[in-house]
């Protein structure tokens, strides 16, 4: 994420700067392009722990492929999906990368209205009240009653890139969503894993998604790694100010002891920091989170 700036037009160049700032390894983002993909996979010694499908990015229809839907009713927007998910999963085989992050979709194709009312509130300043409450019922029922078979397409999708990916040597890593009508939630999320194991599949805690779905009362922010820690394969670090994510470790207000306590130490550790945040915040961002235990 923070590589989308303009002077990291060669991606040779990010690869430096991420070394000297002291990260050991690139996720690559499902924002970056086709060169710039092809010039961190052209033998240069960046290490790629991840891919986050689906990269490259690309456009389809007139939009871009990170918004294709793996749990859609369209069974052709649902083909897709998958076969750009599947081009990540090569790319991370041919890296040595072991894990390709994954969207697995949502209840339709966008975010709930009663959720971008409550949005709009929080930023306002209206935190709770009768309002709020009457817009997370709304948007809670809504979910139950529609999700059935969204979530029954997500599971044929990720069936069909478990068994694409283990024949490669790379896990699918199901990512916490940002939108409460998007999957999974804690128990949809161990349910979809349960015909796995975590060398084939597994959970990839997003600390902002969690954060930002606790503050609008959804879902307690300690619930998925409660529920999945067990089966956490890596996560994505950034902090949250107020329900803005994506910002550099220490920039924020995430009380971070629920993350230290519940992330295994085998997970793998990415710093999803944008594009925003100076050299500074990003190199500082590794020592604040060791402070605090979530890194080693």
């Amino acid at each position: 994420m923070w590589a989308q700036q303009e002077r990291f037009a060669d991606m040779h160049d990010f690869a430096r700067a991420a070394e000297a700032l002291g990260y050991d390894a690139i996720e690559v983002s499902h924002s970056t392009g086709e060169a710039q993909l092809a010039r961190l996979l052209d033998g240069s010694g960046a290490r790629l722990s991840s891919i986050h499908a689906p990269a490259p990015r690309r456009q389809v229809k007139g939009r871009h492929n990170s918004s294709l839907n793996l749990a859609s009713e369209d069974a052709d927007e649902r083909e897709t999906a998958i076969e750009h998910t599947k081009r990540s999963v090569d790319h991370a085989a041919e890296a040595g990368a072991h894990f390709v992050v994954v969207h697995l979709g949502g209840v339709g194709g966008a975010m709930f209205e009663s959720e971008r009312k409550m949005r709009r509130l929080f930023d306002s300043g209206t935190r709770d009240g009768p309002e709020m409450d009457s817009l997370r019922q709304e948007t809670w029922e809504r979910r139950a009653e529609q999700a059935p078979p969204y979530l029954e397409r997500a599971r044929e999708s990720l069936a069909a890139l478990v068994v694409y990916a283990s024949e490669r040597g790379v896990a699918i890593g199901i990512e916490n969503r940002l939108h409460h009508h998007e999957i999974p939630l804690a128990g949809e999320a161990l349910e979809l894993l349960a015909y796995y194991t975590p060398e084939q599949a597994g959970y990839w805690h997003d600390v902002g998604h969690a954060e930002v779905q606790s503050r609008l009362g959804y879902v307690e922010k300690a619930a998925w790694l409660d529920a999945l820690g067990s089966r956490t394969l890596g996560c994505h670090l950034h902090d949250v100010d107020g329900i803005g994510d994506h910002r550099a470790p220490g920039h924020g207000d995430v009380a971070w002891e629920y993350v230290a306590r519940g992330l295994p130490a085998a997970a793998l550790r990415v710093f999803e920091i944008n594009q925003g945040f100076p050299d500074e915040a990003v190199a500082g961002a590794v020592g604040f989170l060791r402070e605090r235990g979530v890194v080693a």
